[in-house]
């Protein structure tokens, strides 16, 4: 098998599911049967192969499955389609917002994919194949395909909606330090805007599956393929919804987080202001002048701290007239 062609099976005929080499990999796509190659976007000889044993197909097609970057849409050319797809990136210490992209042509004959990187989805749809297993018409192998990268899209959505519902959860329990909330809401975020990035045009790509009258969608694999969309508009609508509940989180911690703050600088506030006439007193009776009162009264300190004292006790029936009130952890304003 060459580097650039990852590997090559039957679909139907006498032999569901034989493995494809040589040259008997570009005779199977030009035959009636229908066969299935998967290639390596990335390496130079995939563009080469299509160039010599593709020819049939546009020029536009040939460029588009080999380009460098792609997002999800279909085009519809004669009785095929070529369509881009996304996968969430389950590779070893990859980031599953960093969706990968699968490149399709796929006709009543023939399917040709495409990927730069690894799909748990296409390995597995492989391993159901060369089992003997796998869909053997095109409309049914579209549909499975759809159906398994949806499957991990949704399952990646769940796992941030319950990291969202628990950020909430402590949030409004305030049972989590702000500091280490914030960043988790940050990263759950950027997340969220590469996914819909991709999900929304595929959503809408998925739609115009369904409704473009294809020869080989018929039936089931019609009907799969609307399911798979509508479950697909769903899993936007929730990483919409959970992209304004994360707002909504944020809003609350800078609340809670300003709203300490407040209480805290009223707190020195109404030290401050109790303690600045007392400190202006003892500072103006501490100067080392002559004429001070009480200088020559061995009494004097005693009756300047009662002094104090009354001050003290006037300052905060003062701030109790003003409806000051204390109350246990916090301070505010009573009510009129």
């Amino acid at each position: 098998m060459s580097d650039h062609i990852l590997f090559a099976h039957s679909l139907n005929g006498a032999t569901p599911g034989a493995e494809l080499t040589g040259q008997a990999i570009a005779d199977s796509l030009e035959s009636p049967e229908l066969a299935w190659v998967h290639m390596n976007a990335g390496d130079p000889g995939a563009a080469a192969w299509i160039e010599a044993h593709m020819a049939y197909l546009p020029v536009a097609v040939r460029h588009a499955l080999v380009a460098d970057a792609t997002r999800p849409r279909v085009s519809f050319h004669g009785d095929g389609a070529m369509i881009f797809l996304r996968g969430v990136n389950t590779n070893p210490g990859a980031e599953p917002e960093d969706m990968v992209s699968l490149r399709i042509w796929i006709d009543p004959a023939r399917i040709v994919t495409l990927s730069l990187r690894q799909l748990a989805s296409v390995r597995e749809l492989r391993e159901t194949v060369a089992a003997g297993d796998g869909p053997q018409d095109a409309g049914t192998f579209l549909a499975d395909i759809v159906a398994r990268l949806n499957a991990r899209i949704i399952d990646r959505v769940d796992v941030l909606d319950d990291d969202g519902e628990r950020i909430e959860q402590a949030v409004l329990s305030d049972a989590a330090d702000p500091g280490t909330l914030r960043p988790q809401i940050t990263d759950i975020r950027q997340e969220l805007v590469d996914l819909r990035r991709y999900l929304r045009p595929q959503r809408d790509a998925l739609g115009l599956l369904a409704a473009e009258r294809l020869s080989f969608i018929e039936g089931e694999a019609r009907l799969e393929i609307a399911e798979s969309q509508d479950a697909l508009t769903r899993t936007v609508e929730d990483l919409e919804g959970l992209a304004e509940r994360l707002i909504v989180a944020r809003d609350e911690i800078a609340s809670a987080h300003s709203d300490r703050l407040n209480r805290n600088l009223y707190i020195l506030s109404v030290i401050s202001a109790v303690f600045l006439p007392l400190s202006f007193l003892t500072g103006l009776l501490g100067v080392n002048l002559g004429g001070i009162p009480g200088s020559e009264d061995g009494g004097a300190f005693w009756e300047f701290s009662a002094a104090l004292c009354v001050v003290l006790v006037l300052q905060l029936l003062v701030l109790w007239r003003m409806r000051w009130v204390n109350v246990p952890g916090r301070w505010r304003r009573k009510d009129p």
